[in-house]
């Protein structure tokens, strides 16, 4: 009998925090097991929510400020202090893809800028000590704002100060580090990133993130030719010695993860900064059923993603798990060597984009009591008690038995 349920999502991109998400899932469990025990946990991955998810866990609170926002204009945003003195700076809350107007969503072009006037803002509160959260980035500049705002001087051939953005990178001379807050070298800056988001070469995160982002097939080799080259002068300029081309996470953000580590940041895979503190693997164990969700379950899943990370450690307690997702894209399938056990849409029909964002949370609650009474139904049938032939007719025995009845002799 299925009782506990753990209830492990991310959130669903520009539609559902992870909160929400496990709300929703929890309201679908609940019609089909009114009693359920539910442990909700939502899961945040450098992504969109980190910052108030660290917060409210470790009873830190939100910082509010403007700052520059991907497409250069000033926005409201904000980072997190935790109460041991770190600082949690989320990329996607000052330079996300859900702060880039769809009308203007060209990579080329959008900065990291704010990024680097949170880590400044950091340090102005006294952080030495700041955590960074990369994900859903509306970005591909290497990071190149975020070093600009942190006073690194990024030279063309003619001495002049390179303007923001990716497409700007190939005109990169030399870069002047003569700036750069002095503060930096007294902070330990760790970068909660996927170690699979490499920044150059074919699996570089301009030809696997690029389009999604925006940008055409013309674009996204300028892009990779300009991540390339920034890497070649970061590595040179700045004595890195590190690999900046294709180093595990310095991809990561449209290559902040490179940006950063050209400074002395660590890239960490994302997982084992921002996920054990919550005891999930315990709380994995308790469940008689895990529920994971994403807004797309395809290929990329298995490389770093929520859903698989959850099923990873959920198999190590042998719990069966099932994921939600808004999209089922390619290579879907490959989330079953994961851990995954089960997997759908929730979608219940072809709708709108606009329509399935605005709707994801009921979609996901239905989607979610769908599954779960086919669960239920085949449970039942596993334990349903087989008739036996004492208890059957004699045509019904024979049925059973595979015996025919001998026709009659005329």
């Amino acid at each position: 009998m299925l009782t506990h349920f753990a209830i492990a999502p991310s959130g669903f991109k520009e539609s559902l925090s992870a909160g929400a998400a496990a709300d929703a899932i929890a309201a679908g469990v609940r019609r089909v097991v009114p009693d359920a025990e539910t442990d909700l946990i939502p899961l945040v991955d450098g992504g969109e929510g980190t910052a108030h998810a660290l917060a409210a866990e470790g009873g830190g609170r939100l910082v509010a400020l403007p700052a520059t926002g991907p497409v250069g204009q000033r926005i409201g945003t904000h980072f997190a202090l935790l109460p041991d003195g770190t600082a949690v700076v989320e990329m996607a809350a000052v330079a996300g893809l859900s702060l880039v107007p769809r009308e203007l969503r060209d990579p080329a072009a959008t900065t990291t800028y704010g990024v680097g006037e949170l880590i400044r803002a950091a340090l102005d509160a006294g952080a030495r000590r700041i955590l960074v959260g990369c994900g859903d980035s509306g970005t591909s500049d290497g990071g190149a704002g975020a070093l600009q705002a942190l006073g690194a001087r990024l030279l063309d051939a003619y001495d002049l100060e390179l303007p923001l953005g990716g497409r700007e990178l190939m005109h990169l001379d030399r870069i002047d580090p003569s700036g750069l807050d002095p503060r930096l070298k007294e902070t330990e800056i760790r970068v909660a990133c996927n170690p699979f988001n490499v920044l150059c070469g074919e699996r570089g995160v301009a030809r696997v993130f690029g389009p999604q982002k925006g940008a055409t097939p013309t674009q996204v080799e300028q892009l990779a030719a300009g991540l390339e080259h920034w890497a070649h002068v970061l590595t040179r300029d700045l004595r890195v010695r590190t690999d900046l081309f294709t180093g595990p996470g310095t991809g990561a953000s449209g290559g902040l993860g490179a940006g950063l580590a050209a400074l002395g940041a660590r890239l960490l895979p994302r997982f084992d900064v921002l996920l054990d503190h919550l005891d999930l693997d315990a709380r994995l164990a308790r469940a008689d059923l895990v529920v994971t969700a994403e807004g797309a379950l395809d290929h990329q899943t298995p490389r770093g993603k929520v859903p698989a990370e959850v099923a990873r450690r959920a198999k190590r307690f042998g719990r069966p798990v099932l994921a939600l997702a808004g999209t089922i894209g390619d290579g879907a399938h490959t989330v079953t060597a994961t851990g995954v056990d089960a997997y759908s849409s929730i979608l219940p029909a072809p709708v709108t984009l606009a329509e399935a964002l605005g709707r994801g949370g009921e979609f996901l609650t239905d989607a979610t009591e769908r599954a779960l009474r086919m669960i239920v139904l085949g449970s039942r049938l596993r334990t349903a008690p087989q008739p036996t032939q004492a208890t059957l007719k004699p045509d019904q025995a024979l049925a059973v038995s595979g015996t025919q009845r001998p026709s009659s002799v005329r």
